[in-house]
């Protein structure tokens, strides 16, 4: 904790004052909006994802521009797609070429504004694509981890694909995408599995993994099994349960609404936050990865939304026991991060 708030969540400060003075210079009126939107309502995931920067700090110069530039894309993205203009696959699958490009140093850049009426945004997303290459660049085992990262990065631009087309065809597509992975992942249900693809832990991960000169290739496929389905799973169902009421509202798709009521969430969670915590102490040094399935449990649940669900603060308190470094976590969160954020 002292390295994340001595070194990385100034240099997370820094990276996005930088972005977010770009996209304030976007012709767009609507692209700047929506870009500037994303980095005010979700610079914690940015903080969040540099946290991988802490375990090798020699490479923080590397690893913060990296992480912050493909995490804000990630999330100018899907302010596009979630208030977007368009309901056309076509579009959204283009805007998302950008994160493919930006995780493959040799791709060239596309049109991703090809399909849509907004396109004028000086350069911006093109530019953070260009950041990531350029890291990439950097690290010195990236070609060990690629194809594990790609792969990652596939799933992910698949999810936003098939959650923002028109809402009466949006589960049946996300139902058969799921029948192409089902036989690999028996032990999750199609929503588990889903939402573990809308995680980026797996590629920060990797992406850490690949600053160190003396990686393995069997390191890397090992993080990428512990990861996914379980700990990115973990970490986007853990948003949903938290944004259930907020999701309803806005007749936003949330894969927690999938369970059958409050037993069947606490119960599959539970068994997701287990499976986590079992693939993390198989991981070279598990006590980082332990830090980040507590950390990921205490963030969200310390959340104030949850105070406000009844039945999301009765789950958080299920979730939590048995845990004392959660618990240790909850209390940090609730009141050093949430009260100087």
């Amino acid at each position: 904790m002292l390295r994340v708030y001595r070194f990385i969540l100034p240099e997370v400060r820094e990276q996005l004052r930088y972005w977010r003075h770009r996209a304030q210079q976007m012709p767009d009126p609507e692209l700047r909006k929506q870009a500037i939107t994303s980095m005010t309502s979700k610079e914690f995931h940015c903080q969040g994802g540099a946290v991988y920067a802490a375990a090798r700090l020699q490479m923080r110069h590397v690893l913060i521009p990296l992480i912050v530039a493909l995490q804000t894309i990630s999330d100018y993205l899907d302010n596009l797609c979630d208030r977007s203009t368009s309901l056309d696959p076509d579009d959204f699958r283009r805007l998302h070429q950008s994160m493919l490009d930006a995780v493959d140093p040799s791709a060239p850049l596309h049109d991703y504004y090809a399909y849509r009426m907004e396109k004028e945004d000086g350069g911006y997303l093109s530019d953070l694509v260009k950041t990531c290459q350029a890291s990439i660049r950097l690290l010195p085992s990236y070609p060990l981890v690629a194809s594990e990262v790609r792969e990652l990065a596939s799933l992910y631009c698949e999810l936003q694909v098939h959650k923002h087309i028109r809402h009466e065809l949006r589960e049946q597509a996300l139902l058969d995408w799921w029948q192409r992975y089902e036989s690999r992942y028996p032990g999750i249900s199609w929503n588990e599995f889903a939402a573990a693809t809308g995680s980026t832990l797996g590629m920060f991960m990797l992406f850490l993994a690949a600053s160190d000169t003396c990686l393995q290739q069997q390191t890397a496929a090992a993080i990428r099994d512990a990861y996914f389905p379980y700990i990115c799973g973990l970490h986007i169902l853990l948003d949903y349960l938290i944004d259930q009421e907020e999701d309803m509202r806005g007749g936003d798709l949330n894969f927690c609404s999938y369970y059958d009521g409050m037993d069947q969430t606490v119960a599959r969670i539970a068994f997701i936050v287990l499976k986590a915590r079992e693939k993390a102490d198989l991981l070279e040094n598990p006590a980082f990865h332990r830090m980040i399935v507590e950390g990921l449990l205490a963030l969200y649940l310390s959340d104030p939304k949850v105070s406000k669900q009844r039945q999301v603060k009765q789950i958080s308190q299920l979730l939590m026991k048995g845990s004392p470094l959660t618990r240790l976590f909850f209390l940090f969160n609730s009141i050093v991060i949430r009260k100087t954020s």
